[in-house]
């Protein structure tokens, strides 16, 4: 199964690589798109729950890496969203 990374900029502008065992964070995420916290988040669960549904299908069991990127993402925009909230631009799609 084909992984990729995505390269995120934070609100602050803290730099972060996030994972994804499938390439369908590609289809939820454009590369050089600023997303609105909450927008980024849902489409951040959305991919990476099809990702890591898609390795269970294939291997029997969800992709506990998957569930780790989601988990940080969800508690980045959580911090982020009690100040002055912001957009996350994703900078690069790497595969």
């Amino acid at each position: 199964m084909p992984e990729m990374h995505v390269r995120l900029r934070w609100p602050d502008g803290t730099r972060e690589r996030v994972y994804s065992p499938s390439l369908v964070l590609a289809e939820h995420l454009a590369e050089g798109t600023a997303y609105p916290l909450d927008d980024f988040a849902r489409r951040s669960r959305e991919a990476l729950t099809e990702a890591s549904e898609r390795v269970r299908a294939k291997y029997g069991v969800p992709c506990g890496l998957a569930a780790a990127s989601l988990a940080g993402i969800e508690a980045r925009v959580a911090r982020y969203a009690q100040g002055d909230g912001g957009e996350v631009v994703v900078e690069a799609v790497e595969t």
